[in-house]
C-alpha cells in the first residue's frame, strides 16, 4: 500500500533553516507529482510546494518564494523541502502528499516550530 512517511521537523529560531524528507513506498513514486503541504493551529491545510515527477518543475505558496526549495531524489524514492530564512508564521504540521489510482494519500506529518 502507499505509504509516505516524513521526518526532519524540529525546532529551530527565525531565520533559522531545516530540512524535512518524505520517503514514498508502494508505488512508483518516478511517475507522480508530490507536494508538501502544512497545517499551523486553527487554519486550514495549505499547499505549499508542488514537484513534477521528473524534478524539471516545481512551484511554490507566495508566501515561501526564495525561502523554500522542493527536490526529490528517483532513485531513492524521497521528496525534500529545504526551509531558509524561517519565520514565526512558518510554524505549522508539515505533510507529504501525492495523488495516485484516484486517492489523495497523505504522510503523518512532522511538527516543525519557528520561535525565539
Amino acid at each position: 500500500q502507499v505509504q509516505l512517511v516524513e521526518s526532519g521537523g524540529g525546532w529551530v529560531q527565525p531565520g533559522g533553516s531545516l530540512r524535512l524528507s518524505c520517503a514514498g513506498s508502494g508505488f512508483i513514486f518516478s511517475t507522480y507529482a508530490m507536494r508538501w503541504y502544512r497545517q499551523a493551529p486553527g487554519k486550514q491545510r495549505e499547499l505549499v510546494a508542488i514537484i513534477s515527477s521528473t524534478g524539471v518543475g516545481a512551484d511554490y505558496v507566495d508566501s515561501v518564494k526564495g525561502r523554500f526549495t522542493i527536490s526529490r531524489d528517483n532513485a531513492n524514492n524521497t521528496v525534500y523541502l529545504q526551509m531558509n530564512s524561517l519565520k514565526p508564521e512558518d510554524t505549522a504540521v508539515y505533510y507529504c502528499n501525492t495523488y495516485t489510482n484516484l486517492q489523495n494519500f497523505w504522510g503523518q506529518g512532522t511538527q516543525v516550530t519557528v520561535s525565539s
